[in-house]
């Protein structure tokens, strides 16, 4: 096996070993926080706790068994590829869940790990909810319930996903007061949808930020050439003018993600100790290596002027010296 396959096969490892943390730590913020408390989030976990207080059925076997359900509806909509990763994703946390509901129900006898707290273990569950969800997404990785129906829904109509998945878990957490007719309860569960949402949306972006840095060196080959082997980024050259010592200079410059800037001060300072760097945050960076742009394109317009009128019409072009000349 070559070492680019062994390379291959760790990075696939570490993904499905962080997607199983992820889960784990949602699992955890949902058994030993969120579920003793009676409190209805949302996703299928909700649909599964809703069921658990009304027929005493497992989270587990809901949340499996309603996955399942929705792949196989979403099947010739979402492609081979997405259903056999959320399968994954739907088979650790309802394992997960499995595990750990009756380890705390019988640890804590039915209560929540901060007893008398109903809104701290509200905030706690939340926040290891989004941690896990974050982790899990960041690495390639689905839980299933509501990002299956979202994505049903986004190849259908021009609805985003982030607006099904709100309306989806409004009316889940909104039906337990069917169950338990305690409009609290449902105050509760959306302070764990928003925190959930909050927390996953700061670890996903995070990973995504992107810096920029210049670099002014002398040895500005060797970093260049260290950057792309070690850090496996690109760089680009650019001539400059000192204007300070009228010598001509080679400016690199790098895009790369922000949790691998540290590496990149690394490369340069082992390199070139007084090399001038500056470092800029970007807004987003999208190409190869980096984010894909997203966008529905509008059909190109053909142009309504005919053949005759451009024949018709002289065409101006600017001349060197800055009047327009007319071609024929």
């Amino acid at each position: 096996m070559s070492i680019f396959s062994y390379k291959q096969l760790w990075l696939g490892s570490k993904d499905y070993m962080m997607i199983i943390f992820g889960i784990a730590l949602y699992a955890f913020g949902f058994c030993a926080f969120i579920l003793p408390e009676e409190v209805i989030m949302g996703g299928v976990s909700g649909i599964g706790s809703l069921l658990y207080f009304a027929f005493d059925i497992p989270v587990a076997v809901t949340q499996y068994a309603l996955n399942l359900a929705l792949l196989a509806v979403a099947y010739k909509i979402v492609g081979k590829q997405f259903v056999l990763r959320t399968i994954f994703g739907a088979t650790v946390i309802s394992l997960m869940i499995g595990i750990m509901q009756p380890l705390f129900h019988e640890l804590l006898d039915g209560k929540p790990l901060m007893q008398g707290e109903t809104f701290m273990n509200v905030i706690i569950g939340g926040i290891c909810c989004g941690l896990g969800i974050g982790i899990a997404f960041v690495h390639n990785g689905s839980t299933g319930g509501t990002d299956i129906v979202a994505a049903m829904v986004s190849k259908k109509s021009n609805v985003s996903v982030g607006r099904t998945m709100l309306y989806t878990d409004f009316l889940i957490i909104s039906s337990s007061y069917l169950l338990f007719h305690d409009v609290e309860k449902i105050v509760y569960g959306l302070v764990v949808l928003f925190m959930a949402s909050w927390v996953a949306d700061q670890i996903i972006n995070t990973n995504r930020q992107a810096v920029q840095f210049t670099i002014f060196s002398s040895k500005w080959e060797e970093i260049a050439t260290a950057i792309n082997n070690e850090a496996n980024r690109g760089c680009t050259v650019i001539d400059g003018t000192g204007w300070y010592s009228k010598q001509n200079v080679k400016m690199l410059i790098v895009m790369c993600r922000k949790i691998e800037s540290v590496t990149i001060f690394r490369i340069i300072k082992s390199i070139d100790h007084e090399a001038l760097i500056t470092q800029a945050n970007v807004n987003g960076v999208y190409g190869k290596g980096f984010d894909e742009v997203k966008l529905k394109m509008r059909p190109r317009q053909q142009s309504s002027t005919t053949t005759s009128d451009q024949t018709s019409s002289p065409v101006e072009e600017v001349s060197p010296s800055g009047h327009p000349k007319s071609l024929a």
